[in-house]
C-alpha cells in the first residue's frame, strides 16, 4: 500500500500542504486545470526555514505574472492576513503581530534594505486631522517591493470607512489572497465540477468544501447552501483545496495519515474581532476529524480552517509514523518565522505494507440470560436495519451457572447510540457496553453478477469479490440466497451452484 504520512507538529495550512506534496514528489504541472479555470497562477520556489530547505507555493494573480510562476524565486516567504482567521499558511498573519505583511519582515534573509515613506491621512469629524508619512520601499537582493497604502478614516459617531489600496508585488507577482467572488457552497461545487478534473479529485475537493461550509455555517448559525465562504470561497482558497487534491492524485497514494496536529496558541484577529486560537471554525472541523490536536508549541495560529478541512477529509490519525519503506519526503513552508523551530509541514511517502482498508468502528456488547431463541434469531435483521455492520451471538455461562448469551455488535461510531437503543428495546437488556471508537482492517468489497446456463435457461447469482487496497482479488463467494433459489429451481446442489457462480466471475475477470 502506498502511504502518505504528514507530521503536523508545526500546524498545517493550504499552502503548506501544497508545498509538502510538491516537495515529496508530486508534479506541479498537474495544477494547470486550476490556472485555466481561475485568474491565478501557482509559483513554486524554495525557502530556508531555520536551516530546513522547504518548498513554498504561492497563489498569485495571473494578470501580474512577469515571468515563469514556477521558476526559482528570490527566496522570499510571503505572509498574508485573512479575515476569517487563517494564518501562517493560506492566510498568514505576520509573526510580529503588528499587522504588517511579511514583505517587510523576512529576518532570516540578509542584505535587505528598508526605507519607509508611507502616507496615511485620517480625517475625524471632531476636528482632528492626523497625517502620517510612512513609505515602504524594500530592496531584497535586487528585488523591489513597493507598498502604497492610502487610508482615509471618517469618524461620525462610531462609523469607520476604510479605503485601502494595497499592491504587494514580488517580481511582478501579486498574491491572489481574497480576490475573486465570495461564493456559496453550491457555487463552489459548480465551479469545481466545471474544471474537467478526474472524478476522484472532484469528489475529494467538494467534500472538503462541504467540511468547511458546515463548520462556518455552524459558527454563524446559518444554512450551508446560503452561507458565503468569505475568504474561503475566494480564488486562492479554491486553488489551495483543488490543488492539494490534484497533487495527491498525482502521487497515487492509497492511504493518508497524520500525527497530532499543532494548533498554536494566543489570539488571532478575524473579521469579527480577536478570538483565541484555535479559531471557532477549526474547532468545529477537528471535532469530527479522526486525528488529534495539541496546543502550542508557540503563541501563533498554526492550524487554519483550510488546512484542518483538507486533513479532516483525507487523513487518518496516528500517534507515530507507521512502519513504512520510505520512497521520498519533503517539507512545505508556512509563513511564520520562529527563532528556535522551522514552520514547516513534513510529508513522507512510501510503502506502508498493509494491504487492507482501515474502517473506523465501535463495538457494542451486552449479556443476556433470559432472551428467547426467537428474539435472538431476529437480532441479525433488526440490528442491521438500525445500522449495525455485524452481529455475533455467543453462548456463555452467566452467574450461578445459568446459560446465557453474549451479543457483540460492530457499528460505525456515529450509529452507536441508535443501535444500542435498538438492542435494548429488542432484548430488554438494562445496559449496553461500548468499547469506543477503534478500527478494523477490511477488504474492498464489490458485487459482480454471474450468469449460469442450466438446461437452456439462464440464471443470475450475485458474487461478493474481496480485494486488497491494490486491487488484488483474494476471495470470491457466491451469495447463498441467490444460489439457493437457483438450486431449488434447477435441482442442482447449492454447493454446485455456488462453485459455478464463482468460476464464472473469475473467468470474466480474466483469471
Amino acid at each position: 500500500m502506498r502511504l502518505l504520512a504528514f507530521d503536523g507538529r508545526m500546524g498545517a495550512s493550504g499552502d503548506m500542504l501544497l508545498g509538502a506534496l510538491v516537495a515529496a514528489g508530486a508534479d506541479p504541472s498537474v495544477l494547470s486545470p486550476v490556472e485555466d479555470a481561475l485568474d491565478v497562477t501557482y509559483r513554486v520556489h524554495e525557502v530556508d526555514k531555520n536551516g530546513i530547505l522547504a518548498t513554498k507555493v504561492d497563489v498569485l494573480l495571473a494578470e501580474t505574472d512577469g515571468g515563469d510562476p514556477r521558476g526559482e524565486g528570490h527566496g522570499d516567504d510571503h505572509r498574508r492576513l485573512r479575515a476569517d482567521g487563517d494564518n501562517g499558511g493560506d492566510s498568514d498573519n505576520d509573526a510580529d503581530g503588528d499587522g504588517e505583511d511579511e514583505h517587510s519582515h523576512q529576518h532570516q534573509y540578509r542584505h535587505h534594505d528598508h526605507a519607509h515613506d508611507e502616507e496615511h491621512t485620517h480625517h475625524h469629524d471632531d476636528g482632528h486631522e492626523h497625517s502620517h508619512d510612512h513609505g515602504h520601499s524594500h530592496s531584497h537582493d535586487d528585488h523591489e517591493h513597493s507598498h502604497d497604502h492610502g487610508h482615509s478614516h471618517s469618524h461620525d459617531g462610531h462609523e469607520h470607512s476604510h479605503d485601502h489600496g494595497h499592491s504587494h508585488s514580488h517580481d511582478g507577482h501579486t498574491h491572489a489572497e481574497g480576490h475573486g467572488p465570495h461564493r456559496t457552497y453550491p457555487e463552489v461545487v459548480e465551479l469545481v465540477e466545471s474544471m474537467g478534473l478526474p472524478a476522484g479529485v472532484v469528489e475529494d475537493a467538494t467534500a472538503i468544501f462541504r467540511v468547511l461550509g458546515e463548520a462556518e455555517a455552524e459558527v454563524h448559525g446559518t444554512d450551508l447552501d446560503e452561507t458565503h465562504f468569505h475568504e474561503v470561497g475566494a480564488d486562492d482558497a479554491i486553488a489551495d483545496v483543488v490543488g492539494v487534491c490534484l497533487l495527491l492524485d498525482d502521487l497515487g497514494v492509497d492511504r493518508v495519515v497524520t500525527g497530532p496536529v499543532a494548533v498554536g496558541g494566543g489570539e488571532a484577529e478575524m473579521s469579527h474581532g480577536s478570538y483565541p486560537v484555535p479559531a471557532p471554525a477549526v474547532l468545529n472541523i477537528t471535532a469530527a476529524a479522526d486525528w488529534s490536536v495539541r496546543g502550542g508549541p508557540v503563541e501563533a495560529e498554526l492550524l487554519t480552517p483550510t488546512g484542518a478541512a483538507i486533513l479532516a477529509h483525507l487523513a487518518e490519525g496516528v500517534e507515530t509514523l507507521p512502519s513504512m519503506s520510505v520512497e521520498s519526503s519533503g517539507y512545505g513552508a508556512g509563513g511564520w518565522d520562529f527563532p528556535d523551530r522551522p514552520n514547516v509541514l513534513r510529508a513522507v511517502v512510501g510503502d506502508g505494507g498493509s494491504r487492507l482498508v482501515r474502517d473506523e468502528i465501535s463495538v457494542l456488547e451486552t449479556n443476556l440470560d433470559d432472551a428467547t431463541p426467537e428474539v435472538l434469531g431476529g437480532l441479525q435483521e433488526t440490528l442491521k436495519d438500525a445500522g449495525a455492520r455485524d452481529v455475533t451471538i455467543i453462548p456463555t455461562t452467566m452467574k450461578k451457572s445459568r446459560p446465557g448469551h453474549l451479543v457483540k455488535v460492530v457499528v460505525k461510531p456515529e450509529d452507536a447510540e441508535r443501535v444500542a437503543y435498538r438492542l435494548a428495546v429488542e432484548t430488554g437488556t438494562l445496559g449496553v457496553r461500548e468499547h469506543g471508537a477503534g478500527h478494523r482492517w477490511t477488504a474492498r468489497r464489490e458485487f459482480e453478477t454471474a450468469t449460469l446456463a442450466v438446461d437452456g435457461d439462464e440464471y443470475e447469482v450475485s458474487v461478493k469479490v474481496g480485494s486488497d487496497a491494490d486491487g488484488v482479488v483474494y476471495d470470491r463467494s457466491a451469495e447463498y440466497d441467490d444460489a439457493l433459489a437457483v438450486a431449488t429451481e434447477t435441482g442442482l446442489p447449492v454447493r454446485e451452484v455456488m462453485r459455478r457462480a464463482v468460476d464464472a466471475v473469475a473467468s470474466n475477470d480474466g483469471e
